[in-house]
């Protein structure tokens, strides 16, 4: 899922940490994604978030998600989502935050979980892909 994802590869997401039901990802805001207020389109702050999901409920499909907006993100901003491990019957939450911690989004997702793998890799092939992903 990852290798083949474009819109991560647009958007400049790289895996900073995964594992077993964990996710963490980053994307610098570019000039691209800057709305007519100067802040960060909420598209590309859902985005960012929508993928730590999918990466943190592998193998599920999401039946319903939705962000709320907390404060603004700016051009240049690195913008982290953290999907921490919970189980939790298919509910799980996503915190995008800027740099120094600050919390600008908070995400919650429902999914459903299918049989097989949207990741058919290892934890450690995962791993390789995070650093390839880094350079």
């Amino acid at each position: 899922m990852w290798s083949q994802d474009t819109a991560r590869q647009t958007l400049g997401m790289r895996i900073e940490k995964i594992g077993p039901g964990f996710a963490e990802l980053s994307m610098r805001v570019a000039a691209h994604m800057v709305n007519g207020h100067g802040q960060c389109h909420g598209r590309h702050i859902f985005a960012r978030a929508d993928t730590a999901f999918a990466l943190r409920a592998t193998p599920a499909i999401a039946g319903h998600r939705h962000i709320s907006y907390l404060a603004p993100g700016r051009l240049g901003m690195l913008l982290t989502a953290v999907a921490p491990e919970r189980q939790r019957g298919g509910i799980d939450d996503v915190t995008v935050r800027a740099e120094g911690g600050k919390s600008i989004a908070e995400f919650r997702g429902h999914s459903r979980a299918i049989a097989g793998t949207l990741l058919a890799v290892s934890l450690a092939s995962r791993r390789s892909t995070a650093a390839r992903a880094a350079r």
